[in-house]
This record gives structure tokens, sequence and C-alpha cells, in this order.
């Protein structure tokens, strides 16, 4: 298909466009982020709000504390585990394998299935 020499040079161009892409459009939305804040303020300034509105309105609102994602991480961790000691016990290589991946993803996807059914039983307990 392509010269050796152009697949490599096509992975480093790749791998380092991917990160330098991230940055740009990072600094796009945190710049359209400060120009929306300031377009609301002056929205405020102009149509005379009373000060606790437009605290309220300015204030960026609490972010929801996720009590339950250490929970998350560990049953995702146990599941990569699982699968990973499952593909261990298998004897596939891990080079050149598609099951190898596909046994690693069934145990994340194990994992977040049995942190979701931990998560929803505590908040049951918790409502009631």
């Amino acid at each position: 298909m392509y010269p050796v020499e152009l697949e490599g040079l096509f992975a480093i161009v790749l791998s380092l466009s991917i990160p330098i892409v991230a940055i740009i459009f990072g600094a796009i939305m945190s710049i359209r982020k400060k120009q929306s804040e300031t377009e609301l303020r002056k929205l405020l300034i102009e149509h005379n709000t009373d000060l606790e509105t437009a605290k309220a309105l300015i204030e960026e609102k609490e972010k929801k504390s996720n009590k339950y994602s250490s929970l998350r991480w560990a049953c995702i961790l146990i599941g990569l585990g699982v699968g990973a000691f499952a593909d261990f016990l298998l004897g596939l290589e891990a080079k050149h394998n598609i099951y190898f991946w596909l046994i690693i993803a069934f145990g994340i996807g194990l994992g977040l299935l049995v942190s979701f059914f931990f998560e929803y039983k505590l908040q049951e307990k918790e409502d009631n």
C-alpha cells in the first residue's frame, strides 16, 4: 500500500497533531466561555437586574460531586484485572490479537455494570 517510511511519518504526524488540536480546541472553548460570561454581565447591567439574581446567574453552579466515583473506578479496574487474568488463562498473545482487547473490554464493561448495580442499590437505600 504505502512504503514503510511514509507509514512511520504518517504515524508521527498523527500522534503529534492530536495533542495540538486538543490544546487549540480547549483554548477556543475557554475564550468562548469568557465571551459569553462578559455578554451576560453586560446584559445584566443594561437591564438593571437586582443583585441577588445577578449573582445567581453569574456564579458558576457547583459541580455535583459523585460520591460513587471511587466505587466506579474500583469496579472498572477490577474488571480490567479480571479481563487480563482471563486473557492470561486463555494464553492469548497481546500482539496483533483482537481477542485480547475484546476480553479486556468485556472485563471493563462487566466492571461498569457491577458498579451501576451497586450505585443503584446504594442510591435506593439513601432515598428511603
